[in-house]
């Protein structure tokens, strides 16, 4: 929840963006949603808080964003693997 946290704190507009974004093309979004997430990744990643999360829980976020690229339509399958991220995101 820290990396959520400090993303919505400091890169609010490009969050809000892509979440628009990802709402509006729950069929397609990651094909067109795909510069919206890199230019909030971007954001984020100037954060060294983010950027620590980034190293230490790299695992588990490889996890979640794989599966939203096998649930492209259903991603409410994925909260598991959101929670395992968030997990490790809260102990760094």
């Amino acid at each position: 929840q820290a990396a959520l946290e400090i993303t919505a704190r400091y890169c609010r507009s490009e969050m809000e963006q892509y979440g628009r974004c990802v709402a509006a093309s729950p069929a397609s979004w990651q094909r067109d949603c795909h510069r919206l997430r890199l230019s909030m990744s971007r954001c984020a990643a100037a954060h060294p808080i983010v950027q620590q999360i980034r190293r230490d829980c790299a695992e588990p976020f490889a996890a979640f964003e794989q599966c939203l690229k096998e649930n492209q339509a259903s991603v409410m399958n994925c909260s598991d693997h959101v929670n395992a991220f968030l997990l490790c995101a809260d102990q760094v």
